[in-house]
This record gives structure tokens, C-alpha cells and sequence, in this order.
């Protein structure tokens, strides 16, 4: 039996395809720049078409475009020919997707493309294809050889045209001036959504779960309010309402090694006077990068005129799916 050294095949396939990427930079040239200003200027939608491995590439570079703010969508070439045409305007802008540019159900419907007048961007590994040569732009994919040994499976060529048309997202992403919250309206479900929306607003224990004592009080109240809030912690306020200090569990930690007497000892004189807060309109997102910063597990939100209006801590970050 054949020692098979996996490992050894894995490395040889990176390489080539790691040359391959390094290969079509080349290939971001005035063609590049030429589909891009296409799709950018593009009223309607970008239709990405492919066939097989072409094909699910394609799907990819769809989606990629259409969560980036460039609205696009796949459509197969064999259900093009059958209907699915119907979905294409002349306003529209097709991405046609094949390493041979002779991919026969892709070309069949090249006609129809160009009597509708949609602008036709051809990806391809060959300049004089025919799907090339039809073609408003062509962006060339070329590579030197495929990663499987027998130079058949589509694998670096797959790899080369998946990286260009990130490329092409991500031009596009820039040249709009598209942002991290058009970003998350677009995925509104995921973590990706929750991270980039939420705000403290969202997350935040407010009103009466909020954890407050009076600057008058003793460390036994506030122990009493943290234990029924459950934060790990209470604001601490003044006649005003004004926060004016913050008594933590590491607080009580410190008070216990100290051997005062928690019945009597005021919160004023063991609290921490100098807190860190934020304002319930920041992303929460941004209150787990300030938590981090600060090595903190809480925060008190305030507002305006520094009165506590809420508070929070990490495991409602998690909950919220921010973490």
C-alpha cells in the first residue's frame, strides 16, 4: 500500500493556489477599474451567471456584492434559458463567470443580453474566448495551472475568481462610502447585525432595576441593592440624584479585608469616586470595547446631567449576542 502524506499534498495545494492570487493581481488593471465603474454606475442590478464550480463562485461574489451595498443576485444559466431571463432589465448589469469562456449554456443566452442592452462584464482565464470577446469588459482570471494533479477539478482557478470578485466588492463597498450601519441593515439577524445596532439603550437595566443608593447609606445597603439588581454593583448618588461613585464587588472585597463593619461604615467613604459611565445612545459594541479597555465588568449609563438612568454588565452583552 501507498504511503499517502497528506500533509505534504495539502502544502503543494496552498502554494498554487497562493501563487495563483499572486498571479491575477496583475489583472487589476483598466479592465478592472472599466467593471467596476460599470457596476458602480449600474441603475439596476449586478447579475452574477455561472455554470458548475463557476457557478457557486458566482452565487458567492452575488452575495457579497448585494450585503455591500451593490444590489445584486445569482441566476443559473440553464434557468435562465428557461424564464428566469424575464428577472434581466437593459438597465441591469450581467457578470458572466467562466474559467474557458466557452461555457456553452452561458454563451446561449449572450444574445438575449445584448439585445435586452445590459452591460456585459466577462470573467474568464482566456482573452480571446468568445464570452471575452462579447463582452463590454473583460477581467482576465487566468492562472497557470490547477491545483488538483490532474489539472482537471476547478480549484486555484475557483480561488482566483472568488479573490477577484472580493476585489470588485470591495472597491465598490469604498467608492460608496458604504458604512459599518448599512452594513448591519443588511443583516439584521445575525451577530454581525446585533453587534453594530444595539445600542446601550437596547441592553441596558433601567428604571427601577437599575441598582442606586443614596450617598447616605451604609456599605449593608448597598450590599442589599446588588443583591437584589444582580449587577455586581450600585451607583451611587448624591441629594441631586447626581452620580457621584460606584461600589463594586472588588469593593467589597477590599472592605472585607479591611475588617470594617459593614453596618455601619457609610458607602461614601469606600466607594469609587472616579467611575467610568457612558451614554445609553452609544452602539453597545462600543461599551464592550470600553469594558475591555478599562478591565471592567459594568457599567452605569447616564445622562446628560450625569444621573444614573441605567446599568449593565458583561453577561448582558452576552445575552445580547454583542459578545
Amino acid at each position: 500500500m501507498t504511503t499517502l502524506n497528506f500533509i505534504e499534498q495539502g502544502l503543494r495545494v496552498l502554494n498554487i493556489e497562493r501563487q495563483a492570487l499572486n498571479d491575477i493581481a496583475q489583472y487589476v488593471d483598466e479592465n478592472f477599474h472599466q467593471a467596476c465603474q460599470l457596476m458602480f454606475d449600474c441603475e439596476g442590478r449586478i447579475i452574477v451567471i455561472g455554470m458548475g464550480k463557476s457557478g457557486h463562485i458566482g452565487n458567492k461574489i452575488a452575495a457579497t456584492l448585494a450585503s455591500t451595498g451593490s444590489p445584486a443576485f445569482f441566476v443559473h444559466p440553464g434557468e435562465a434559458s428557461h424564464g428566469d431571463l424575464g428577472m434581466i432589465t437593459k438597465n441591469d448589469v450581467v457578470m458572466l463567470i467562466s474559467n474557458s469562456g466557452e461555457t456553452s449554456e452561458v454563451l446561449n443566452i449572450i444574445p438575449v443580453l445584448k439585445r435586452l442592452g445590459a452591460k456585459i462584464i466577462a470573467m474568464t482565464g482566456n482573452t480571446k474566448s468568445t464570452m471575452a470577446t462579447h463582452a463590454n469588459v473583460h477581467v482576465c482570471i487566468k492562472v497557470e495551472k490547477e491545483a488538483c494533479s490532474l489539472g482537471l477539478a476547478p480549484t486555484a482557478s475557483t480561488t482566483a475568481t472568488l479573490a477577484m470578485g472580493d476585489a470588485m466588492a470591495v472597491a465598490l463597498l469604498e467608492a460608496r462610502g458604504f458604512t459599518a450601519d448599512d452594513f448591519a441593515l443588511s443583516h439584521p439577524g445575525g451577530s454581525l447585525g446585533k453587534r453594530l445596532l444595539l445600542t446601550l439603550k437596547d441592553v441596558m437595566h433601567s428604571g427601577a432595576n437599575t441598582p442606586i443608593i443614596s450617598v447616605s447609606q451604609t456599605v449593608k445597603d448597598a450590599l442589599i441593592e446588588m443583591s437584589a439588581k444582580g449587577l455586581g454593583m450600585t451607583a451611587i448618588v448624591d441629594k441631586s440624584n447626581q452620580l457621584v461613585g460606584l461600589f463594586t464587588d472588588g469593593d467589597l472585597r477590599r472592605i472585607l479585608e479591611q475588617r470594617l463593619d459593614i453596618h455601619t461604615t457609610q458607602i461614601d467613604l469606600v466607594m469609587t469616586r472616579s467611575c467610568t459611565t457612558a451614554t445609553q445612545d452609544i452602539l453597545a459594541a462600543e461599551a464592550l470595547n470600553i469594558m475591555e479597555h478599562k478591565r471592567i465588568n459594568g457599567l452605569i449609563v447616564v445622562n446628560e446631567q450625569n444621573q444614573p438612568i441605567g446599568a449593565l454588565n458583561m453577561q448582558d452583552l452576552l445575552k445580547a449576542g454583542v459578545l
